[in-house]
């Protein structure tokens, strides 16, 4: 029987592209890139130190509340049965519900997701939403599973966690491999024990009660984040260059929103190959180009690059999008942009942070920079509980006053303590979830 195949959510997250071997019959799995760097740890630590935090808060800190995992046994459609582990890590509480995705993806690990609840736990309180962090999963390879096995593998773990998740304990969302419609099937299996309960997931079809403007929340997000930085260096998007690495949801919508604002986009690259136009890029017919040959290359608006060179080209900002870790000390010295905004998950390396310091390149941190999706989440999760639906206007200036005060509060923290942006929006949200745990009393 031919499989209906399922079309994940578009990937934000950063990945390495990680090999089975010859006698799999995957040939390339993308495995998360995040599972491969402690950074966050090390920061976390490092601005624990910075604020002067207690030893045993800095470690109650970086202990999850709760890791949950579960078997999921499903009949597969030829009548075999099949079990997949399932993992939820439940990370903190102290400032609300705890927010995070579901991905489905082989190389899910209990590590992994571990770190990435942890990371949420921190993005939340730089947006100055009320969330903990959380991150789940589940060990499977959606693509080799049929629709209606991917329904039975999403309603069996909602049926093992649905006690464990809620509307104001824990609130799912999509992520690598899972989508609107996989949340539509946890809204529905999960209703089906605690009564309609719309605001347990977000990311839902518009038609369950997801929100309008979540698909371009994060791009947008990244545009309202690019405004503020350039505003404190008295510039503004009007008028300056900008190159974009990745050009799936995320840099799409950078780029179209910039363009708009009357920024020149002038370079372009995603997995299969670039485009660069001096005179800037049209990028709805660069949109169009794509969505009917799936590629960027032969794109008439423009002479085609080697993508590897986009990321030192001539250009004002430079927005990588895709994978992690793209800059480092081999290219970091010759990144000619003025201003990096890091709308992918921690796409500068360490050593690369050094050496544009050292520079004078401004970098816009990840954890501030790509939180319009988790903050268009919150909207979607207040529209639900209210029973009231926003036009797209208003979620997209609400977005704009959250990202634009965050950005402030991070300043702040940077002033304080004489650190650069990254190391502000960390101590910014570690010092806002440290101070909620010691208010309600963390030893009692």
């Amino acid at each position: 029987m031919k499989k209906e195949k399922f079309h994940g959510y578009p990937a934000t997250k950063s990945y390495l592209n990680f090999s089975l071997g010859p006698n799999t019959s995957l040939p390339s799995l993308r495995l998360p890139f995040n599972s491969l760097i402690s950074t966050p740890p090390a920061i976390h630590k490092h601005a624990a130190r910075i604020l002067g935090l207690d030893s045993k808060v800095e470690k109650s800190l970086l202990i999850p509340f709760r890791e949950i995992k579960v078997e999921c046994t499903i009949p597969k459609d030829d009548g075999t049965l099949a079990s997949y582990i399932g993992f939820r890590v439940q990370h903190d509480n102290a400032r609300g519900p705890m927010k995070g995705g579901i991905r489905y993806h082989p190389e899910v690990d209990p590590d992994e997701v571990n770190a990435l609840a942890q990371l949420m736990t921190w993005k939340s309180a730089v947006a100055d939403i009320p969330y903990g962090g959380a991150k789940g999963g589940i060990g499977c390879n959606p693509g080799d599973l049929s629709k209606s096995e991917l329904e039975r593998l999403t309603r069996v773990f909602t049926q093992k966690i649905h006690d464990l998740i809620g509307v104001h304990t824990d609130v799912p969302a999509p992520d690598m491999g899972t989508n609107a419609q996989t949340m539509a099937w946890i809204l529905d299996e999960y209703s089906k024990f605690h009564g309609h309960s719309p605001a347990v997931v977000t990311g839902k079809p518009i038609d369950l009660g997801g929100s309008l403007g979540r698909e371009a929340a994060t791009g947008r997000g990244v545009v309202f984040a690019t405004e503020a930085l350039l505003a404190e260096h008295g510039k503004s998007i009007k008028g300056l260059t900008f190159a974009v690495q990745g050009f799936g949801n995320v840099g799409s919508w950078a780029a179209k929103i910039i363009q708009e604002r009357g920024g020149k986009v002038i370079a372009v690259s995603d997995i299969s190959g670039a485009v660069k136009n001096p005179n800037g890029i049209d990028i709805p017919e660069l949109i169009r180009h794509k969505e009917s040959t799936c590629s960027l290359k032969n794109f008439q608006g423009g002479d085609s690059m080697d993508a590897n060179e986009l990321l030192v080209h001539e250009c004002d900002v430079l927005i990588p999008c895709a994978l992690g870790g793209v800059l480092n000390r081999e290219n970091a010295a010759d990144v000619k942009a003025k201003f990096i905004i890091e709308a992918a998950n921690h796409p500068t390396d360490p050593e690369a942070d050094e050496i544009l310091a050292k520079k004078g390149v401004v970098v816009l941190p990840d954890i501030y920079a790509n939180s319009g999706g988790v903050t268009v989440s919150y909207f979607e999760w207040v529209q639900n509980i209210q029973g009231f639906m926003w036009d797209e206007e208003q979620v997209n200036k609400t977005l704009q006053n959250y990202m634009t005060r965050a950005f402030h509060n991070i300043k702040v923290m940077c002033q304080t303590h004489d650190c650069n942006l990254r190391m502000g929006a960390f101590t910014l949200g570690v010092n806002r979830v440290a101070r909620a745990t010691l208010l309600r009393g963390w030893e009692a």
